[in-house]
């Protein structure tokens, strides 16, 4: 998962990535608004771009929203958080309200809302009957209930050219066509997010009541930077708070999937089955998208799988990453000369063993297995790919089991986990 952050107004500079660098992009539709900002937020790789320019210099009908989308989506962001300024079109929706936004009317004339400019390879129709990401809104709505923030669950936006502000006559007019909200960017953005099959929310916050509302002054620019710059650190802790739960989605999502099987192989043992997250088709490219995040551009050449899960994991993640594949096996298992290493159970001995020719000095290796238990397997294959002169980057699992202290049979080694089951 990678999260883009369209920002609007008051919010082009967010400080709140950790590792941060800016990134100069080019696009078939030209340059961006601006520069990417990149960084983690909870872990999460995250782009911010600023909508209308650092300087808020670019009018919203002349924002390039297919370079802004384009850019995101080819920086690898699968989903995309924007924010906005809106005014009212209901009594109930107060200044300094957040509106997270589930449905628009596109009253724009002037803008570029397709990458589809010819049907050369057939026709090309994005369905918008539901235009707003469910899974980012549910999570939107629950960071703003726990950090107690004034909200409205639903709203309609309409969206209207600029840079001017409506009439009366429009602004009831729009009212009358059942908006909530209004502004003038949110609609393009989100017809070319899923032309992109990127996951896109919007979180509105009204700035002021348009100009219907009787005994209220019309809006102005001023106002509406007064209301969002005294709400501008809320719309941050938001943004970070939704990350949060992102971040935990994917893990929840694979730790459903993972079966328990108790007294397996024997009385009082939990096992963790990951047969079933395997056969769940995104389940296991969820699995998939976490490691090539967190591994491409390490400079992994080589990824060892441990028998017999661990194979199939390590196989496909070396697929995706362009590297090759090795085994670590049981005893007798392989065929050419090999390295064999005995470890210690907690009745007896066991054995893993590695081809010879397996690994080349100073090569750089990923060590995989399904589940992290008390250790005793992984140490030995760290121990074998050492000997060949391997340099062991991490060892990942999808599983981790802390009551069985397995990480400290591997306090030499960076350790990675998915998941884990801690006294459960």
């Amino acid at each position: 998962m990678k999260i883009g952050i369209i920002g609007g107004s008051g919010l082009d500079n967010l400080e709140i990535l950790k590792d941060s660098r800016e990134i100069e992009v080019e696009t078939p539709y030209g340059k961006p608004s601006s520069a990417l900002t990149t960084g983690k937020i909870s872990g999460i790789d995250v782009c911010i771009l600023a909508r209308h320019g650092r300087k808020h210099q670019i009018p919203p009908t002349h924002v390039n929203n297919r370079a802004n989308i384009y850019a995101l989506a080819k920086q690898g962001c699968t989903h995309v958080l924007a924010t906005t300024a809106c005014g009212s079109l209901r009594e109930e929706i107060g200044r300094g309200d957040f509106v997270i936004l589930d449905q628009f009317i596109d009253f724009t004339r002037h803008r570029h809302i397709t990458f589809h400019d010819s049907f050369d390879k057939g026709p090309q129709h994005a369905s918008l009957a539901e235009p707003f990401s469910e899974l980012l809104r549910k999570k939107l709505i629950s960071a703003c209930e726990e950090l107690g923030l004034k909200h409205h669950a639903k709203g309609t936006v309409i969206t209207i050219e600029g840079p001017r502000f409506s009439t009366k006559a429009e602004s009831n007019v729009f009212r009358s066509w059942g908006a909530d909200v209004i502004n003038m960017s949110i609609a393009p953005e989100a017809i070319l997010a899923r032309e992109a099959e990127l996951e896109y929310a919007a979180i509105a916050m009204s700035t002021d009541y348009d100009c219907w509302k009787q005994g209220e002054e019309a809006v102005t620019w001023n106002a509406i930077l007064e209301i969002f710059n005294k709400n501008a650190e809320n719309v941050k802790k938001l943004l970070i708070k939704t990350i949060e739960k992102l971040a935990r989605n994917d893990e929840d999502f694979i730790k459903s999937k993972i079966r328990t099987i108790p007294h397996f192989p024997k009385q009082g043992i939990m096992f963790r089955d990951i047969t079933t997250l395997l056969k769940d088709a995104e389940g296991f490219q969820r699995v998939l998208n976490i490691l090539e995040e967190r591994y491409k551009g390490k400079g992994i050449e080589i990824i060892a799988g441990i028998e017999s899960r661990g194979f199939i994991i390590a196989g496909a993640l070396a697929n995706k990453l362009g590297v090759g594949f090795i085994p670590l096996r049981k005893p007798g298992k392989l065929p050419a000369a090999t390295e064999r290493h005995e470890y210690e159970l907690e009745y007896g001995k066991d054995a893993i063993e590695i081809h010879k020719d397996a690994i080349q000095p100073g090569q750089k290796v990923l060590l995989i297995d399904d589940l992290l238990a008390t250790g005793g397997t992984s140490s030995a294959a760290c121990t074998l790919i050492e000997k060949l002169g391997g340099k062991i980057i991490e060892c990942a699992f999808i599983v981790e089991l802390p009551e069985l202290k397995g990480r400290e049979k591997l306090t030499r080694y960076p350790v990675f986990k998915i998941v884990d089951f801690e006294g459960e």
